[in-house]
């Protein structure tokens, strides 16, 4: 499927903060997509004008449901409506899944460090999802940073207990009542207590706003990992 664009049928749609929505599409003929890749959306306006953007893809496996999850920017093209506008029965054309890097399969036994910054979370959710359907047994650990509780995505999900995998949660702007640590922004400081040590050799996935991502793998290499061990996806205005 990933050589020309398809049609997906919108079969569940949940708001997930304020701002942010989950949207299921039921897409026949989806092989399935490997827990990382992402899938190009475009809107195609009454007047012919079309607008395309990349969106990470929550789900993995070969399920024909794909799940986004989708931040509303306020000058976005396409995010506001994504968000704001689109309804269950609704179509939208999709092209994928794309992608072949930035992603992880069950197969692969290393340790791995997952760091996201607000809807970043979303490819490493598929990876999360994926290590558990799979029953891998490699050691997973999230360090995920948002304004607030109210601004995570998947919450409810991320907070239950997962066989292997370990969250850590940092808020930048306004920690839970009784937490145990200020809020306040991801530092070095925070990085290096929080991850895999280099030395443990673990595969790390970055992916957030452009400087958090920079800043996150600017100190893990400061850390002692390696360039090629780090891999990053950032995203900006949509």
């Amino acid at each position: 499927m990933t050589g020309g664009w398809t049609v997906g049928v919108v079969a569940e749609t949940r708001m997930e903060t304020s701002s942010g929505r989950s949207i299921v599409l039921d897409v026949p003929g989806w092989g399935g997509n490997v827990a990382g890749q992402h899938v190009d959306v475009r809107l195609t306006a009454p007047d012919g004008y079309t607008a395309v953007r990349s969106y990470s893809i929550a789900s993995a496996g070969p399920d024909r449901r794909v799940q986004l999850a989708v931040d509303r920017l306020p000058d976005g093209e396409v995010s506001p409506y994504l968000v704001d506008d689109l309804m269950v029965g609704d179509q939208l054309e999709l092209r994928g899944p794309l992608g072949g890097w930035f992603v992880w399969r069950p197969e692969q036994v290393e340790k791995v460090q997952l760091i996201g910054g607000g809807s970043g979370i979303v490819p490493l959710m598929a990876m999360i999802r994926s290590h558990t359907a799979s029953g891998s047994s490699a050691p997973f650990r999230l360090l995920y940073s948002v304004r607030t509780q109210e601004d995570a995505f998947f919450r409810d999900e991320l907070t239950r207990e997962m066989p292997g995998l370990d969250v850590t949660w940092v808020y930048t702007r306004r920690a839970p009542s009784g937490w145990p640590t200020p809020a306040g922004r991801i530092s070095r400081e925070v990085l290096e207590a929080s991850v895999f040590p280099a030395n443990d050799s673990p595969g790390v996935f970055v992916c957030g706003p452009t400087g958090f991502v920079e800043s996150v793998a600017t100190w893990l290499v400061d850390l002692g990992h390696p360039a090629e061990s780090v891999k990053t996806e950032r995203f900006g205005g949509k």
